[in-house]
């Protein structure tokens, strides 16, 4: 844990896309002035900062929470989410620099080593920098709040993809970071058309995995009963 006010916006981000931090979980103001040794002014400059972002939710008299997650959020998730990344990854391709390039290349290398570790924490976040350089590199001042706001549930509905219980989802776990190598290659030839079909391969990748989140399996019937009733 770092101390002051980019140590706190830093943490708090991270706490929340790893769900380390609940949806609609209430933060304690006066906790974390003293945790992170400031004054309540700074720390309510970070819940604002945060909440322009699209992490957190400030109403009067409710106090300051994780932004929430519920069906209408989940709905529209699941709607519009192919639809945004197909546009992000069209600009991306005609709009990136060789710099972000590059930082999309370092970002993958953390990404794949995170992936042998098994790091599920690891992959979360860098898999959420990635797709931010991917929206950076489109430039569209329209679609990155969309991305942004995207991202953050994208993270909290998928950290089940990250801990693979079974070899189905180990495999589909390593194919994600080929479809990030592919990414990369497509976007350095220009190729538009590839970027986007590996959008679709991509979410359909880690859908079904997320849906784990939102339903998980129910409990076979006879697990529930010992025995017959007496």
């Amino acid at each position: 844990m770092k101390s002051g006010k980019t140590g706190l916006y830093e943490d708090l981000k991270r706490q929340i896309l790893t769900m380390e931090l609940d949806p609609d979980q209430v933060l304690d103001e006066v906790t974390l002035s003293e945790r992170y040794g400031l004054s309540r002014t700074p720390v309510r400059e970070v819940f604002r900062r945060l909440e322009g972002e699209g992490y957190l939710d400030i109403r009067e008299n409710r106090g300051t929470r994780v932004i929430p997650m519920n069906h209408s959020t989940l709905r529209n998730f699941f709607l519009v989410a192919p639809m945004i990344y197909a546009a992000i990854g069209r600009l991306a391709v005609q709009n990136f620099t060789p710099a972000q390039l590059e930082e999309l290349k370092q970002t993958q290398q953390r990404f794949r080593q995170a992936s042998v570790e098994r790091n599920p924490l690891a992959l979360s976040l860098e898999n959420n920098r990635f797709h931010e350089i991917m929206g950076e590199m489109a430039g569209n001042p329209y679609l990155k709040p969309s991305l942004s706001r995207l991202l953050i549930d994208h993270a909290r509905i998928g950290h089940t993809f990250y801990r693979p219980r079974d070899q189905d989802m180990e495999q589909r776990l390593d194919l994600s970071v080929e479809h990030h190598d592919e990414f990369i290659e497509a976007i350095a030839r220009h190729d538009e058309n590839r970027v986007v079909d590996l959008v679709f391969e991509h979410w359909e990748l880690s859908r079904a995995n997320m849906q784990l989140f939102i339903a998980p399996q129910a409990l076979k019937a006879d697990s529930l009963v010992e025995g017959p009733l007496s």
